[in-house]
């Protein structure tokens, strides 16, 4: 055989044998159940917005607990975030964008893809429930990159309805006892849609959990204790949440048929069906369930068969599921609603106000908190006040819960984010008082919410601590990171992590330096 055929003959052979080539996954697309989504995709994290997780709750779904989101054909855009729910615009922190009752969806950020690994990485995944008093927010406004990056994490931000839209308790709506809760039924929807979707963005769907901030924490200790919640989630996170600030079924159903006459909707008979044809514009104006001193807020209702039982009750019952906790509070957590009260309706407390403040918030104990909490011993009343509502209703609150919870043989982790020179927007820097380490202002410790002063290198590294041991929490259900200080659970004798800028440490006074057995004997 000529040497040339041979040679010919040989390269024929070995081209015929090479592995054809295969085509590697697109990490901008991801198919769901309902169809085919384009994310973005930068550097270090992949973004998907806009999901709808539920069909849109208008016509007759208005009130009702959502459906399944419908299918699409195509691809479908997920580079931008969708509409918000509709809520009270007088306190918009999202300066008007675009509101509407189609508002089921989600956003999610995951780490930089590695699709072709074999098998396939799932991330631990983290769900994150917004606050906003159950009347304001969005899930848009957490931008979870830096999280989702550095904690190797998969984490979802979620829109729920809110306002009257959300939480409206109006007998004619439902059987007896089957009213409200709708925005905690969306919660529980969106998370069923982790649970069936996640993994086709790199998510477990066997290790997820749940986490908010103020109302959002809130809805974490309700879905605690609900039985629609139960096997959603394996692990929980509660930050700055007053849980004990639930309204029971019958204020929620009086209010509700008050509002329904209010916007014309005042025979029984015929209210649900008046309510469901209003145009929506009408139906904007808050309604409340529960106060704290001057702030108001609408919200889950206990007592029905959504959430038969009050979190703070339940958990003391030992009624709460068994995953592991995080909990916290920030050190100045009420300045910030003082804060506000003097922003948007101008109020200036004097001293002659004290006894008033005290009064409406606290009651009957109002004279036994002026004495704990004395004029004397603060630079102002706004501060005395402050530190009142703080201790009452926010740090004690949650160092019961802890106990409770820690009594079901879970793990249960403490915090106080304190950083009292942490960076505020720049109205809360005009104010006659500090507000500290105030509600809200850890926020920007996890996540990118802007408007404010970047950083300097201690809060830098603060917010590195915090993400890894959020991160490790997600993860692992115990927040402990490499490199950072040991956090024990609270069975230990140091039982609260302090967050600091100067170095975090775990500390033993927490109980002492907010008068808990003080608010204690006051149950």
């Amino acid at each position: 055989m000529p040497v040339a055929v041979a040679v010919l003959m040989v390269l024929g052979c070995t081209r015929g044998q090479q592995e054809p080539e295969v085509a590697q996954p697109d990490p901008a697309l991801v198919q769901t159940a309902a169809g085919t989504l384009r994310g973005l995709i930068a550097e270090d994290h992949r973004f998907f917005a806009g999901i709808p997780y539920g069909a849109s709750p208008v016509g007759h779904l208005r009130w009702k607990s959502p459906e399944p989101a419908l299918n699409w054909d195509g691809v479908r855009d997920a580079r931008h975030l969708g509409p918000r729910c509709i809520q009270d615009l007088a306190g918009d922190l999202e300066l008007g964008r675009h509101t509407d009752e189609d508002c089921l969806n989600l956003n999610i950020w995951t780490p930089a893809s590695d699709l072709d690994s074999e098998p396939p990485r799932l991330r631990p995944v983290m769900v994150w429930i917004h606050g906003g008093s159950f009347v304001n927010g969005s899930g848009g406004v957490y931008d979870a990159r830096r999280l989702a990056a550095r904690g190797d994490i998969v984490v979802v931000t979620i829109n729920y309805r809110l306002g009257v839209l959300g939480f409206l308790a109006h007998p004619a709506l439902g059987p007896p006892g089957d009213v409200g809760n709708y925005g905690l039924a969306d919660q529980q929807a969106a998370l069923q849609w982790v649970r069936d979707n996640i993994a086709q963005f790199g998510g477990d769907p066997a290790n997820v959990t749940v986490a908010g901030e103020s109302a959002g924490g809130m809805s974490v200790c309700d879905h605690l204790v609900a039985p629609g919640s139960q096997g959603l989630f394996d692990a929980a996170i509660i930050q700055s949440a007053p849980c004990q600030a639930q309204a029971a079924l019958p204020v929620a159903q009086t209010r509700s048929v008050d509002y329904g006459a209010e916007v014309g909707c005042a025979e029984l008979e015929s209210a649900a069906a008046c309510l469901r044809a209003l145009p929506v514009g009408r139906l904007q104006k808050p309604l409340w369930f529960y106060n704290i001193g001057d702030d108001e807020l609408i919200g889950p209702v206990t007592g029905t068969a959504t959430l038969p039982v009050d979190p703070v009750t339940g958990f003391a019952e030992g009624r709460a599921a068994r995953v592991p906790v995080m909990i916290g509070t920030t050190r100045d957590e009420f300045t910030l609603f003082v804060a506000l009260e003097y922003l948007r309706k101008g109020k200036s407390y004097s001293a002659s106000d004290y006894p008033g403040l005290l009064a409406a918030t606290f009651g009957d104990d109002a004279a036994a908190v002026a004495e704990q909490y004395p004029l004397a011993d603060f630079d102002s009343v706004p501060l005395a006040y402050s530190t009142a509502v703080t201790d009452g209703a926010f740090a004690c609150v949650g160092d019961r819960i802890a106990d409770s919870l820690a009594r079901d043989d879970a793990a249960v982790y403490s915090y106080e984010f304190n950083d009292r020179g942490a960076p505020t927007p720049d109205p809360l820097r005009t104010l006659p008082f500090p507000v500290g380490a105030s509600h809200s202002l850890d926020l920007r410790y996890l996540f990118d919410v802007g408007g404010a002063p970047p950083f300097d290198p201690a809060q830098q590294k603060l917010s590195d601590q915090m993400i890894d041991y959020w991160a490790q929490f997600v993860t692992n259900g115990a927040p402990r990171a490499d490199g950072q200080p040991d956090w024990p659970d609270v069975g230990a004798v140091d039982r609260v992590m302090s967050l600091q800028p100067d170095g975090s440490r775990m500390i033993a006074d927490f109980a002492q330096m907010h008068r808990c057995q003080f608010w204690a004997g006051l149950q």
